[in-house]
């Protein structure tokens, strides 16, 4: 008896899957990302109607607009629903034999899911006439421990006949270990990701995945960071310049007393100044106290305010956890008590999106944001805005420990 699942694809779907795919390097990654995004967009609707009534959500991974960044350089999709997670591996090859599973949705531990599903796609009929089939599904313990490897492909192969065609199945396997162990990645430095930025983001070079000169775990290590994913995305389609990272502000070097252009510490600036800035510092160092480096920024708001200038001050403290905790602070110079009013100081996302942002009040003598903390490889960015005037300073966490000793 056939238990496959046959779902037929709307012709809204392909029309939408196809306009999203344009957003790809080359043809063969916009067909491999209209293959993919078919097979999601119907296999979501299905499994949505399933969960009418079971009251789980389900989300792609790791969001629509983050989708981009995965299909530009790995086949698969996947699905959240309630803890568990779906891999969809697409394919049009009636005749294929195995479940091929590329190894990033195995080993790489943000990518990793419970379920991998076979699905066939046929989008050779009419536009009504176009319809998946889902082969059957295998968990990842399964895959690890059935399946061979491929390293000229990195994938996992299992046999067809692995398969389990019943999905229903699935519900069986709650409790039970649906994930096996995966190898650690390696650290990477800010080189090896300009590196690898600089040289994978090559439109030239259609699948970066299969670079034999690259080992596959440092491959995994760049994908498995999100912004650095998207940082590669970014750079194919020629929206990324990698000469920004070059130009980061890498707040490790402040251990070693050595500042960026503009940049100096806050003791430095503080025997230069007197008055109300140093009081307003002191004033304020109960806020600051859990800070380690100091580094501190004048930016000049002559264009917009007469003779007038504000303090930048980005702190910041490893913690125990690996992470660095990150404190900014926005004050007024130049015998000013108050800040400018509506001033704005805010944290910048690398792709552009606004986490946290503060605005002066009247007789504001500092603002500053919640104190936030960073992983290594994190990137970030502090923005100051008043009026039309706009400044913004990119940080770069990168490994601590060479620097503790």
């Amino acid at each position: 008896m056939n238990n496959q699942l046959l779902l037929q694809i709307p012709t809204l779907i392909q029309r939408q899957a196809w306009k999203d795919a344009q957003q790809h390097s080359h043809t063969i990654v916009r067909y491999s990302a209209y293959l993919n995004r078919v097979c999601l967009y119907t296999f979501l609707t299905y499994l949505n109607d399933q969960l009418l009534d079971q009251a789980l959500p389900t989300a792609i991974y790791p969001s629509e607009e983050g989708l981009h960044s995965i299909l530009e350089v790995v086949n698969g999709s996947a699905i959240d629903f309630g803890k568990r997670r779906i891999i969809l591996i697409p394919s049009e090859n009636t005749d294929s034999e195995s479940l091929c599973v590329p190894q990033e949705w195995i080993d790489i531990p943000t990518f990793v899911g419970d379920y991998y599903l076979g699905v066939q796609v046929d989008l050779e009929a009419n536009a009504d006439e176009c319809r998946l089939k889902v082969q059957g599904f295998a968990t990842h313990f399964q895959i690890k421990q059935l399946s061979k490897y491929d390293p000229r492909d990195r994938t996992y192969i299992l046999p067809r006949n692995q398969l389990i065609e019943n999905l229903t199945l699935m519900q069986v396997t709650r409790g039970k270990p649906l994930r096996a162990k995966f190898p650690e990645l390696p650290s990477l430095s800010a080189t090896e990701v300009q590196n690898l930025l600089e040289l994978l983001g090559d439109i030239s070079i259609y699948s970066p995945r299969l670079q034999v000169d690259i080992p596959f775990t440092k491959w995994a290590a760049l994908l498995n960071n999100q912004e650095w994913r998207q940082q590669l995305y970014q750079k194919r389609l020629g929206q990324f310049t990698i000469k920004s990272i070059a130009k980061l502000n890498k707040l490790s070097n402040w251990f070693k007393n050595t500042f960026d252009d503009g940049w100096q510490p806050l003791n430095a600036l503080l025997n230069q100044e007197s008055g109300n800035l140093v009081y307003s510092f002191r004033n304020h160092e109960v806020a600051a106290r859990d800070v380690s480096v100091e580094g501190i920024k004048l930016i000049d708001l002559e264009m917009q305010l007469s003779n007038q200038s504000v303090a930048l001050l980005v702190g910041f403290t490893p913690e125990d956890t690996g992470t660095v905790a990150v404190r900014v602070q926005l004050h007024p110079t130049k015998g000013q008590t108050y800040l400018p009013q509506h001033i704005k100081l805010g944290l910048i996302s690398p792709s552009e999106v606004i986490l946290q942002e503060i605005k002066s009040r009247i007789q504001d003598n500092f603002i500053q944001l919640k104190r936030f903390t960073c992983s290594p490889g994190k990137i970030f960015k502090i923005q100051v805005t008043i009026d039309e005037f706009s400044i913004t300073e990119e940080f770069l966490i990168e490994t601590l420990a060479s620097t503790q000793q």
